[in-house]
């Protein structure tokens, strides 16, 4: 297995290696220039239309529109000035331009964004008419093809009343219990809360520790030790004796057999020492707040999560504390230092830990121990190499003494000395070379491990869920909620004089978002508010965004003149609460956005939080809440004068 932790200190790191994450769509599509072109600024405005933040799909929209204009621009404009707001909520502007759209739009040819405007046309047109009027539009709006239908289900909701409004919600339930789960959600929908990863880097080893000092030393000691091995040589030569001469290379032989195995030896000791402190030594604890903390967060949680089959978890976690404290130090200074987020980094830590258990499973977790063991052989050859060289060159160097004695004992000394200095520098060299080599094809194997977890990460990313597809999902649990509380009241949707939903986070709920798009959260506080004769109907629940599941249901109902007021308050670090005030005392209170915008590149202060609100349904909540508190009772009567005069502001003559 590759070792999860080894020598980190004065770490560099190479470029980012060349593996692309393109299989990991990263998406801004909500970022717009004023450069762009306008067919580019329709597209930027049909995706926030998609994600459901009407607003800003209008406003760029209708800015396109001016020099881009096809039938499908003019289709999605129309679905944008209805979308998500009820035709009281038009301005004037606006209600003339509905009113003026067949003037507006110039259509030509015959295709299915054609098709599609004539049915928005003529649902327009029958908003507040009789059953029967109705039943053709109803009739050619089941068969137009999609995507239009859909989108046309999806974005009508709030604005059509009377029967035709039965008639939708009926199409548009029908539809949303079928795509609420759709599209394998649940096992996509938690990939979108993963952000694209980082690619592994590579850990360049610490360098050998061999500073020029050190080679002059061993290449004076080392000439010395030649000579003194020449001289000592010539010395014997000329005593003549045979057995002396057999001894002096017996010493030669011995100290370079021995030397070579001894030096291996050291190395695998002082190797497997260095692993062993890395392995199982203590574990220190990170300084809280820092990068190293949240690495040490995240690798806790993942040893835990893959924990080996039939090991117990307190072992497990005394087994890795080693493991676990070095995995944190690389990690830190490797991705830390280059200021890459932690959760970019997640899917490594993922991998090392799951490498980790199958090294535990498989027995190979403490591998290096065997690996590092000195075999019999070494240790046989080392001390046998060092005995030969004490044995024949002590020998060698007595014997030598009787021929010259003074020039043999300089000579001898010098051998000693020099010797001493040579072994001592010339293992040193050997070690700190030896020592890089093995940390470079360390960090080489597990750079190829890393890529190999990356790949196969991005592979399992590849269908991360887009945001349209978050926001649809999202619509779905909304409208299912919605038909369980016009079940509970025992109501139709023509009943309802209008209604109203709040999406807010639940608090330290995990979230993400696309650059320049709104957060998305795995769990969510859903509040629907059902505005009928009698009052109001609230309901609130939990939603867990990932399975599509609603809990902790509560119920409230109140008259009209029980609602004393409504807003939505600003702190100063931009945090947005929703208030509902009731005459009682009793207040309702949601945050409805973070006050942590977190601004990627490009993206301006504020400009977060508007998309958010408008994608939780902010605006046509507070239009609604906003006119019963300042009108109680006499809102509802005046909602159906308005809705009259508003139809026949907007009452046209037949479409082309």
């Amino acid at each position: 297995m590759t070792d999860p932790g080894r020598r980190v200190e004065n770490v560099a790191v190479d470029s980012p290696v060349g593996v692309q994450a393109g299989t990991v769509h990263v998406d801004a599509i909500y970022m717009t220039t004023p450069q762009d072109p306008p067919e580019a600024r329709f597209r930027t405005g049909v995706y926030f239309l998609k994600g459901r933040m009407p607003e800003p799909a209008r406003q760029l929209i209708n800015e396109a529109m001016a020099s881009y204009a096809t039938n499908e621009v003019y289709f999605y404009w129309l679905l944008a000035m209805v979308s998500g707001r009820t035709r009281h909520e038009l301005t004037k502007d606006e209600t003339a331009q509905l009113r003026d759209r067949r003037a507006i739009m110039r259509l030509w040819g015959e295709d299915p964004w054609r098709d599609g405007v004539r049915i928005i046309d003529r649902l327009l047109e029958t908003a507040g008419k009789a059953e029967e009027d109705i039943r053709v539009v109803v009739k050619d709006l089941d068969a137009l093809r999609e995507p239009q239908r859909s989108l046309i289900l999806e974005h009508l909701e709030l604005y059509l009343d009377g029967p035709i409004e039965n008639h939708l919600w009926h199409l548009a339930l029908t539809k949303a219990l079928t795509d609420q789960m759709a599209a394998d959600r649940k096992d996509r929908i938690w990939k979108f809360f993963h952000p694209a990863p980082a690619e592994p880097r590579r850990r360049v080893p610490q360098p050998a520790d061999t500073p020029p000092g050190i080679w002059a030393r061993a290449g004076t000691a080392t000439a010395v030790l030649v000579m003194a091995v020449a001289h000592l040589g010539y010395l014997i030569l000329q005593s003549g004796r045979i057995l002396l001469v057999l001894a002096y290379l017996l010493g030669i032989v011995g100290a370079y057999v021995g030397g070579r195995n001894a030096a291996d030896w050291r190395f695998r000791v002082v190797r497997r020492h260095a692993k062993d402190r890395e392995y199982l030594g203590p574990r220190t604890k990170a300084e809280r707040g820092s990068y190293a903390k949240r690495v040490e967060h995240r690798i806790d949680y993942y040893f835990a999560k893959y924990l080996p089959s039939g090991v117990d978890r307190d072992r497990w976690q005394a087994e890795t504390e080693g493991i676990r404290r070095s995995l944190r130090d690389e990690v830190a200074a490797v991705y830390g230092e280059a200021g890459i987020g932690v959760d970019k980094i997640a899917w490594l830590i993922r991998h090392r830990a799951k490498e980790a258990a199958v090294g535990r499973r498989k027995g190979t977790l403490w591998s290096y121990r065997t690996e590092l063991a000195t075999p019999g052989r070494t240790r046989a050859l080392a001390i046998l190499g060092l005995l030969a060289l004490a044995s024949g060159g002590g020998w060698a160097a007595v014997g030598a003494v009787p021929v010259e004695p003074a020039p043999a004992i300089v000579t001898i000394l010098l051998l000693l000395i020099s010797g001493w200095i040579s072994a001592h520098t010339w293992l040193h060299l050997v070690l700190e070379r030896r020592r890089y080599a093995a940390d470079a094809a360390e960090s080489e194997e597990t750079l190829e491990s890393d890529l190999e977890g990356f790949t196969r990460w991005c592979a399992r990313m590849a269908d991360k869920p887009r945001d349209a597809e978050m926001a649809g999902w999202l619509d779905c649990d909304r409208k299912v909620l919605l038909e369980e509380a016009l079940r509970h009241y025992r109501l139709t949707m023509s009943d309802v004089i209008a209604h109203a939903f709040i999406e807010a986070p639940v608090r330290s709920s995990e979230r993400a978002r696309l650059r320049g798009g709104p957060w998305r959260y795995k769990k969510y506080q859903l509040l629907v508010f059902l505005i009928t004769q009698e009052g109001v109907r609230q309901i609130t629940v939990k939603l867990d965004f990932l399975n599509g599941t609603f809990h902790d249901w509560q119920r409230l109902n109140y008259r009209f003149e029980a609602v004393a007021s409504v807003g939505v308050s600003q702190s100063d670090n931009d945090e947005h609460t929703f208030q509902l005030t009731l005459v009682n005392g009793r207040e309702i209170s949601v945050e409805v956005s973070s006050g942590f915008e977190e601004l990627q590149l490009g993206e301006s202060p504020g400009a977060v939080s508007k998309v958010s609100l408008d994608a939780a349904g902010i605006p046509h909540t507070l239009h609604v809440l906003e006119g019963i508190a300042a009108e109680g009772k006499r809102w509802v009567e005046q909602q159906e004068l308005r809705t009259g005069n508003l139809s026949a502001a907007l009452n046209d003559p037949d479409p082309e």
